[in-house]
């Protein structure tokens, strides 16, 4: 049986069983806590928490994931074994409060042994130590004595706290002469029982509602079904293997299989995840594609291979994947674009890297790469270090990972002093402001007291007119630069006399810097108001409220992969950065400035709100990746439109923007793209 049919089977049989059969969401997911969909049930996280309703109660699908960042990273056991893959497909069927333990472990049962025509002998079953129901269920339905284990392997939890309970598990035997008991009895299918809600103290509580979360890998039954013990040898990835075989002119053999795996595994994992909207970058995800893509293509410089490698590929991904993903056809031409750009950016990096790393490794006596010349090649020529051990490894040598890392820390060092200015000094004097240090005031006028004042590079206890200093009070309705937003402007007042002009708020930590020029003698400890100025408050909210709008019609106009890679908010004028693989064309362009201004004329209210993290979430507020968010989050909503986790100040209906004008497009790096756009007085 082969992919296509298996997963035509899987999806038959549950839908024949009462269940809504849904499409692979996105390798990108709705958590800012994920780089990638790395399992089936991150779709159907805030359902299996309770922090949405169900629509249906019944649910089956083929995930797409990729497992090849942060805690869920298989990247570097890719190739040397018959079983990771950095791409995977994942089965599953879910219930929402419906069927249970009974219904679940007799629908598995009946999957494996009928559907697919599984010998039961060659099925293990394991439970949880403490799950005597699914124990006995085993005997009734399948005559099977459970192995009992522990928590390691047979119980799953959200986290520390939340949703949680036992699974059993179920294992193929894959031959009796396979010495090795793990490659012998290979896990081919989980059902996992949420019955319970564990709080901070450990304690267990039954859910009210109890929920199936089920999953098996497509790779591991595809060898299954096929009678391989090695998922790299099933038909779908004989078929990239071959195509491989071709673009390189180079047979596969015992000795460069790894590489041919490595090739196969990585032209999934990018071609899927920049069909689903993922940039290669230098940061988050992008970073990751990028790096993915990059081993791929040392790989095939290994088999001998010079010039684009997965760009070639990526038709053959088209044949053997295109009918049950549609959006891999529809996207190519985009996909191949972009893995174009990056195969060349690579190859000219390559060749200049390797210029400096030849003329080094001649001085190398110990084997071991000094951790300043593998800095170098990172700083100059942008190899990361995972690339130079790689090529490394060739030729049995290592890299002084501790002193690159040293080298990597003083740079970061000298960046933060250069580019931070004399936030270092704010941050290493630690100043105490209250909780409401940065929360905006509904009026201008409060009284707050002068925690330090920065004359210079010296903290000082006053300072007279004519001076320019820094100040920080315990509290400010003066918003400082955050989140793209440029800080406000304004007057410190002390008995009725301005005794600062303020130019700009700046921010070390959470504590608000006023920067400006001191016009009568202020000290530490003094009580003052702060009043903002008000023009350029309102005309930074009408840009930032239409940033909000501009990314939110650049989803509609092009694809709702578009995602934000940065942006600079001030009075009246907007600079956007997102992801996208190409020029916009004009008539993009002017669709996407005529829906902002639509919404604007539809004068749409901007909502406020605070609330839980997990409310935004359920919201659907968008979060900006890599952010950190505290329990607390706020929540700017516009109309129907647009709904984004923001920190930032906003106008309280669309009409108040008055009008936008798109002023230009242009790209700034790979895949990355920029708008500037005028609001307001400037966009008349």
């Amino acid at each position: 049986m082969q992919y296509n049919e298996i997963r035509k089977s899987f999806l038959d049989y549950f839908e024949s069983k009462g269940h809504k059969i849904v499409p692979s969401a996105s390798l990108i997911p709705n958590d800012p806590t994920l780089l990638f969909t790395v399992a089936g049930m991150v779709p159907w996280k805030g359902i299996l928490q309770g922090a949405e309703a169900p629509f249906a109660t019944r649910v089956a699908d083929v995930q797409k994931c990729i497992r090849a960042g942060g805690k869920h990273n298989d990247l570097d056991e890719v190739g040397f074994d018959g079983r990771h893959h950095t791409f995977f497909e994942m089965m599953g069927n879910w219930s929402f409060g419906d069927y249970f333990k009974e219904g679940a472990i007799e629908m598995s049962w009946e999957l494996l042994t009928k559907v697919m025509g599984l010998d039961p002998n060659k099925i293990r079953v394991t439970t949880h130590v403490s799950d005597e129901e699914s124990t006995e269920l085993w005997r009734k339905i399948a005559g099977k004595e459970a192995i009992r284990l522990g928590d390691k392997d047979n119980w799953w939890s959200a986290g520390d706290t939340g949703p949680c309970g036992p699974c059993t598990e179920m294992f193929y035997d894959f031959g009796e002469d396979i010495q090795n008991e793990d490659d012998r009895w290979v896990e081919i299918w989980n059902d996992v029982f949420m019955q319970y809600d564990r709080d901070a103290n450990g304690n267990l509580t039954p859910l009210p509602k109890q929920n199936v979360d089920t999953g098996g890998g497509l790779e591991r039954w595809g060898a299954m079904m096929q009678g391989v013990r090695d998922n790299y040898d099933t038909d779908l990835f004989r078929g990239l293997i071959g195509a491989t075989e071709d673009v390189t002119g180079v047979k596969k053999t015992d000795a460069n299989i790894a590489s041919f795996k490595v090739i196969a595994d990585h032209l999934r994992a990018v071609g899927f995840a920049i069909a689903d909207g993922v940039i290669p970058s230098n940061t988050d995800r992008g970073y990751v594609i990028r790096r993915i893509l990059r081993r791929a293509m040392r790989h095939g410089q290994i088999l001998g291979h010079r010039g684009a490698l997965l760009s070639k590929l990526y038709p053959a991904l088209v044949t053997e994947m295109g009918a049950a993903y549609p959006e891999l056809a529809a996207q190519q031409s985009r996909v191949v674009e972009i893995i174009q750009n990056e195969e060349n950016a690579f190859a000219d990096l390559l060749q200049n890297g390797m210029k400096l790393l030849d003329a080094e490794l001649p001085k190398i006596n110990n084997g071991i790469l000094p951790g300043d010349v593998a800095f170098k090649l990172f700083d100059t020529y942008g190899f990361p270090l995972d690339l130079t051990q790689m090529i490394l490894r060739d030729k049995n040598m290592d890299v002084d990972v501790a002193a690159f890392e040293r080298a990597m820390t003083e740079q970061k060092e000298r960046s933060r002093a250069n580019t931070k200015g004399t936030k270092v000094l704010w941050e290493a004097k630690n100043v105490a402001a209250t909780a409401d240090a940065t929360k905006y005031a509904p009026n201008d006028a409060m009284g707050s007291k002068v925690l330090a004042i920065l004359k210079g590079e010296e903290f000082v206890e006053s300072a007279d007119a004519g001076d320019v200093v820094e100040i920080a009070l315990d509290k400010t309705n003066f918003y400082g630069t955050q989140g793209g937003q440029v800080g406000d402007a304004g007057e410190i007042v002390a008995h009725d006399q301005t005794v600062m002009t303020v130019a700009e708020a700046a921010r070390a930590g959470d504590v608000v810097i006023h920067k400006g020029t001191v016009n009568a003698p202020i000290s530490v400890g003094d009580t003052v108001q702060t009043v903002i100025n008000a023009g350029v408050r309102a005309a930074t909210a009408r840009a930032h409220t239409a940033t909000h709008l501009l990314q939110a019609a650049l989803r509609a106009v092009l694809n709702e992969d578009v995602e934000q890679r940065g942006s600079k908010v001030s009075p009246d004028s907007v600079r956007f950065d997102f992801s996208f693989g190409r020029a916009m064309t004009a008539e993009e362009k002017q669709a996407v400035e005529d829906l902002v201004n639509k919404w604007i004329a539809a004068d749409m209210p901007v909502e406020h709100d605070e609330m839980s993290l997990d409310a935004a979430k359920a919201k659907g507020a968008m979060a900006l990746f890599g952010e950190k968010y505290g329990d607390t989050v706020r929540v700017i909503t516009a109309g129907d439109v647009s709904c984004e986790l923001c920190g930032g100040t906003h106008v309280y209906h669309t009409g108040e923007i008055i009008k936008a004008k798109i002023n230009k497009e242009k790209s700034i790096s790979s895949g990355i793209r920029r708008i500037t756009m005028s609001v307001g007085n400037l966009a008349e």
